[in-house]
């Protein structure tokens, strides 16, 4: 019974974390930059890696891992890709949206890793500098949209 909490933990970091690589694929595709592009498939894979983790880590502990991300994730698809329409600096939209997301992302696994086990909370620290890499890459072009 103790671990339906862990478990229930677990597959939310991972439904975020599929949502979050799905905005990426999707901004990929919709930006203008042939550089940011590159940069984007790139996060996408990054976070891939990490659901991957997650999962095989998941079915390790004897869970179910989710594979899947919400309904909500194509909801912001849409509605990020809407605004980025909308706007003379798309691919900037596109960036704030994913930066704004990333940052959630990471304070979830912080909590997490809080207050989880320390068995769970040691698979989710694993994954902390992979996830501060895409955090910091994408403030960075976050702040360069700024000037």
């Amino acid at each position: 019974m103790a671990m339906n909490p862990v478990r229930a933990t677990c597959n939310q970091l991972i439904r975020r974390s599929v949502d979050l690589c799905r905005l990426y694929r999707h901004a990929a595709l919709a930006v203008n930059e042939p550089g940011l592009r590159v940069v984007l498939v790139e996060e996408a894979q990054a976070l891939a890696s990490v659901i991957v983790e997650l999962q095989h880590g998941m079915e390790l502990a004897g869970g179910k891992p989710r594979t899947n991300g919400s309904w909500r994730a194509a909801l912001r698809c849409r509605l990020v890709g809407s605004m980025a329409r909308a706007s003379a600096r798309r691919d900037h939209v596109w960036i704030r949206a994913l930066a704004q997301d990333e940052s959630a992302l990471l304070q979830a696994f912080e909590h997490a890793i809080g207050v989880l086990p320390e068995e769970f909370a040691r698979c989710l620290r694993r994954q902390l500098p992979r996830l501060r890499g895409i955090h910091l890459d994408m403030h960075n072009l976050a702040g360069a949209t700024h000037s």
